[in-house]
């Protein structure tokens, strides 16, 4: 087990063998099964980026071509009904965008459809992110924003 640059724990093969053993949960942990496996770094590794290093992990994300390839900019206008939403969000998928997670409300996206198909129930917001509307389009959350006037500034500063 080694800790990389980014203070990650990454176990090899034999770490989790040994955890299986002595019956410790192996749920959530990082396995670095070669040296030269794509995707994986090593404490050793400090050509990457934090940038790159979080892209890289995005391409690692489990979710179907579908939601991959939508365009969610658009799909997030489509749910808007007002000229003043199309606005407010509007806004906000400009601040996403020069943050680089477009992947990343795909993802949301695909998230709570899923958890929606499978009766998963999950909180009504909390936090600053209540203060993004695009995540209350989204369905991450059910606070609308707008309607309480919430500086979207306080979720993506």
């Amino acid at each position: 087990m080694i800790k990389n640059k980014f203070h990650e724990i990454v176990y090899n093969i034999e770490d989790v063998v040994d955890l299986i053993m002595t019956e410790k949960s192996t749920a959530g942990i990082t396995v670095d099964e070669t040296v030269d496996l794509e995707g994986t770094v090593s404490e050793t590794d400090v050509s990457l980026s934090v940038d790159e290093y979080d892209l890289m992990n995005q391409r690692r994300w489990l979710m179907p071509e579908e939601y991959q390839q939508m365009d969610i900019a658009q799909h997030i206008i489509d749910c808007c009904t007002t000229e003043a939403e199309i606005q407010r969000a509007g806004e906000e998928l400009l601040m996403f965008q020069e943050r680089n997670l477009f992947n990343l409300l795909k993802y949301l996206k695909y998230l709570v459809d899923t958890m929606r198909a499978n009766n998963i129930v999950w909180g009504v917001g909390r936090g600053s992110s209540v203060a993004s509307y695009v995540l209350y389009l989204l369905g991450v959350h059910r606070i609308d924003s707008m309607y309480y006037d919430l500086d979207p500034g306080e979720f993506l500063r």
